[in-house]
């Protein structure tokens, strides 16, 4: 049951921040250039975060979705903590439990 639960939280999880991305808030876009990264990059990122909880949701394509998602995780956390902008390691880390509890085979 917390292998189902953990997947269907970590589909919402991605799509919702994939969503916020995508659109762009004047926060999140400063956070990006701050950064060091070009405007159209949050789009770009919520793309890929909307992408990994379609094939999350998705059984047959679910590992190839966890992966990603994984992998953009590990990216945010190599940003933040190069910047050392730590505010935002506290919802990574939750990213990062729930992914390795959707890993876990039922």
């Amino acid at each position: 049951m917390i292998h189902t639960v953990s997947i269907w939280l970590l589909a919402a999880g991605f799509f919702g921040a994939g969503l916020f991305n995508a659109i762009g808030t004047s926060a999140s876009q400063s956070d990006y250039a701050r950064w060091g990264y070009p405007r159209w990059w949050g789009r770009l990122t919520g793309a890929l975060e909307m992408l990994s909880a379609v094939l999350i949701a998705l059984p047959a394509t679910r590992m190839i979705g966890l992966a990603l998602g994984a992998l953009i995780i590990a990216a945010a956390v190599l940003t933040v903590l190069r910047h050392r902008d730590f505010s935002h390691l506290v919802p990574l880390g939750v990213f990062v439990v729930v992914i390795a509890l959707a890993g876990i085979p039922a």
